[in-house]
């Protein structure tokens, strides 16, 4: 059997990735008008009872680009961005999203301000169907939503052959697409993703980060937790790296990949 009608025999498949062609004029684009910090943490603190999940961290993620948080397990990454996104309430610092500070608002509000969180293991409604899921997503809009449905078509067409097929029959690669797609309905500024290759088969964890780099190249802020470090960084313009809580290397995303440290615990390649 070939390994391309092995993985469809499998369901280990998403289809051909289409390309993007809605007009999200909101979001701008990359290399248009001065460069800002979309979202700026300072001094962030998240606790567990007595245990300090992250200890005291401060990156910016400018507008437009994609940054990634790299690390092992328990490093903090995830807390990370679930604090961001107020599901957990921070001990202390200061998170500002464009230039206001966004610590004490709920959730509803930080998803109305513009980011959006795909969550670690995709979350899908399983006993609703794709088109339900997406308009899920867009749960906290009051305007049409046509044009974005028929977007997120375009950019994953095997979602519109499927969109009447509950989620949870779905692949867990298809699955992933229909998580970043409903996080999408929500019409970001911004978009986090936590684990996005989680349990995924390589060749399917290519064809997500195709899909991250087309979202961006649309001009969506994008910051990634990623265990697979290699292809983090390879899509990244900023990386930092996360060990117990705490930031111990930052720079572009090229520069960390060629990091002997990193290359050694990250990558798997022995330093020379």
């Amino acid at each position: 059997m070939s390994k391309k009608t092995n993985e469809a025999a499998t369901g280990n498949t998403v289809g051909k990735v289409g390309s993007v062609s809605a007009n999200w004029d909101h979001l701008g684009k990359k290399g248009e008008g001065p460069a800002r910090n979309l979202l700026e943490v300072r001094d962030l603190r998240v606790t567990y009872g007595g245990i300090q999940a992250v200890r005291g961290i401060s990156f910016d993620v400018p507008e437009h680009e994609i940054v990634t948080l790299i690390g092992a397990n328990g490093a903090g990454k995830s807390s990370t961005l679930r604090s961001i996104v107020a599901l957990e309430k921070p001990a202390g610092g200061s998170i500002r999203f464009e230039g206001k500070e966004i610590i004490g608002l709920g959730t509803e509000q930080i998803v109305n301000n513009g980011i959006t969180l795909v969550p670690e293991g995709r979350r899908v409604f399983v006993n609703l169907s794709v088109y339900e899921n997406l308009r899920m997503g867009a749960f906290l809009r009051n305007d049409e939503l046509q044009s974005d449905l028929d977007w997120v078509y375009t950019l994953f067409p095997r979602l519109k052959e499927r969109s009447w097929q509950a989620a949870g029959t779905l692949s867990g690669g298809e699955q992933q697409m229909l998580a970043i797609a409903r996080a999408l309905m929500s019409r970001p500024k911004m978009i986090m993703m936590d684990e996005p290759s989680l349990g995924l088969a390589p060749i399917i964890v290519q064809e997500v980060f195709e899909i991250i780099r087309e979202i961006n190249k649309m001009g969506m802020t994008i910051l990634l937790v990623e265990q697979n470090a290699n292809m983090a960084l390879k899509a990244a313009d900023m990386g930092y790296v996360m060990e117990t809580g705490s930031i111990t290397l930052s720079g572009a995303g090229q520069e960390l990949a060629e990091n002997p440290v990193v290359k050694e615990a990250y990558l798997g390649k022995a330093r020379n």
